[in-house]
């Protein structure tokens, strides 16, 4: 086996950014630039097997995935189809959960072509899986919201016609008839909640009197200084919307709905 000429072909064929790395007998670990959204690299080996030569995933892809889903989610349904043809569009293998591509005729620039493409289509599922999360939970939230407040005493996406005509400060949810309008905002990411902290200093700045209350997808996603910011100006805030806190988030409303316009 000649490396350098392998490694010349993985550059002309596929990118300049790639390089081969001996990690023991007949088995190399192929340094590339691709990454998976989250901006983990693709783990890639070339290793023999027998007489011959394979490039593996060392079964890290659909590892990967599965923090991000049910393991059961990719083995099933439309998420599976996708897997499966993105695996046969270019000659990969799914081996209980490690992805391989044999090597033909010692045509590897070709072999890591067609595998990194094959990476490439299975990764973007969790993209879109994480995409799918986030719409879910915003239809769960609108859904709970409608199930604990009267709808006459509730308004989605709301902003203030008179301070910003053009819709600039957003608010998810706003329940009024009382002395102090309850803000909520539903809270699926670091985005959001920089949003949602504009939003209320924005509110505060205009000596608006509110509630102001967030329900997070999951608080523990948050990164820390866009939550640190946001606790500093909000009112009330829930980890999630859970089973476990639908009931505090229950009572919180109804509290809040209590109070007198006087």
């Amino acid at each position: 086996m000649n490396v350098v000429k392998i490694r010349d072909e993985f550059k002309s064929r596929v990118c300049e950014q790639i390089d081969l790395e001996a990690e023991g007998e007949g088995r190399f670990l192929v340094k590339t630039p691709f990454r998976v959204e989250d901006g983990d690299h693709f783990v890639i080996t070339l290793k023999r097997e027998g007489e011959h030569w394979i490039i593996s995933d060392e079964a890290s892809t659909l590892m990967h995935m599965s923090y991000w889903m049910n393991t059961k989610d990719i083995e099933s349904g439309n998420r599976k189809e996708i897997v499966e043809n993105s695996l046969s569009a270019y000659s990969v293998q799914n081996r209980e959960g490690e992805l391989v591509i044999a090597v033909s005729e010692d045509r590897f620039g070709d072999a890591l072509f067609d595998f990194v493409q094959a990476l490439t289509k299975v990764a973007d599922i969790s993209f879109l899986s994480r995409e799918v999360v986030v719409s879910t939970f915003m239809e769960d939230f609108r859904a709970f919201m409608k199930s604990q407040v009267p709808e006459d005493r509730l308004e989605f996406d709301w902003t203030d016609k008179r301070r910003d005509p053009n819709r600039r400060y957003p608010v998810d949810c706003r329940v009024n008839s009382m002395k102090r309008p309850l803000f909520v905002y539903a809270l699926p990411g670091d985005d959001k909640v920089k949003d949602a902290t504009i939003t209320l200093l924005k509110f505060e700045n205009w000596k608006v009197k509110v509630q102001s209350m967030a329900i997070f997808q999951e608080q523990e996603l948050i990164s820390p200084k866009p939550l640190a910011r946001f606790s500093d100006v909000v009112g009330k805030q829930f980890s999630s919307l859970s089973e476990e806190t639908k009931p505090r988030i229950a009572e919180f409303l109804k509290d809040a709905m209590g109070q007198s316009e006087d």
